[in-house]
């Protein structure tokens, strides 16, 4: 079960630039986290990882939290969509590049043998392969209708296609703001909608929203980009907890701008 880094993002360009319908999910370290039942809390100027705690600063967007004692639905259906399978359905999940090798073959022992070709990196779109991401893949939804979702304090004005119709998260909306997907699912049925690119910036929440609306809508695009077009959105919080964005946007020197994911 042999990944390449640059080749799989290959696959997702080519999917796109042949309009050819399919979904991607992402299973980053956050989601990993909370599948394996840890505490995890994002606030202000601090972050708890099960027993570990650190500074940092998150931004309103970018904050909250998972707590074991009270949000199990939540774990249990964020599992779900890991193990959800479906032709065309593709999963991102967290190699040993970033979590080891433990923990990459714990994903891979939750979500099950078979469907492997479905199984790719979380970090797909972004870490060395974001500068193509900007250049090659995002040019790519100019030529399509466009959904979003996206926090509530994002600015739109700033992107470089248009969006066609867009629905507003909060924070902590993997709980609070969970019937989103029910939301975006009844418009696509609503309104007839085909080969259509639903975009989800919406933490845990993605998930959500992607394996129910994929399930029944398989003649869209469904795609997990996570922070990936923040610095469009004039929102700030990228700039203290996104390497691979400052490696792009301000030139910095973060590792996570060079670093190619093995699997």
């Amino acid at each position: 079960m042999k990944r390449d880094f640059k080749e799989e993002f290959d696959k997702i360009k080519t999917k796109m630039e042949n309009k050819e319908n399919f979904a991607f999910v992402r299973f980053s370290d956050g989601e990993m986290f909370i599948m394996q039942n840890q505490t995890v809390v994002l606030a202000a100027s601090y972050f708890v990882t099960g027993e570990r705690v650190g500074n940092n600063i998150y931004t309103k967007e970018e904050q909250k939290e998972f707590h074991p004692s009270k949000h199990q639905f939540y774990r249990q259906r964020l599992i779900e969509t890991l193990r959800f399978r479906k032709e065309g359905y593709y999963k991102g999940i967290c190699t040993k590049t970033d979590v080891g090798e433990v923990n990459f073959q714990w994903q891979l022992d939750l979500h099950g043998e078979g469907d492997e070709d479905h199984l790719t990196f979380a970090n797909v779109l972004i870490n060395s392969n974001y500068p193509r991401y900007v250049e090659e893949l995002v040019p790519l939804l100019k030529e399509r209708e466009v959904i979003y979702v996206v926090n509530e304090l994002a600015d739109l004005s700033g992107l470089p296609f248009e969006v066609k119709k867009d629905f507003r998260i909060g924070s902590n909306c993997m709980i609070d703001n969970y019937d989103t997907a029910r939301k975006v699912k009844e418009y696509i049925k609503d309104n007839n909608i085909e080969n259509h690119v639903i975009l989800c910036s919406a933490a845990s929440l993605s998930n959500f929203i992607i394996q129910e609306c994929y399930e029944d809508n398989p003649n869209n695009t469904f795609l997990d980009i996570g922070s990936s077009l923040n610095p469009y959105l004039k929102l700030e919080g990228w700039k203290f907890t996104r390497g691979y964005l400052t490696s792009y946007w301000m030139k910095s020197d973060s590792h996570w701008g060079k670093q190619i994911d093995q699997w």
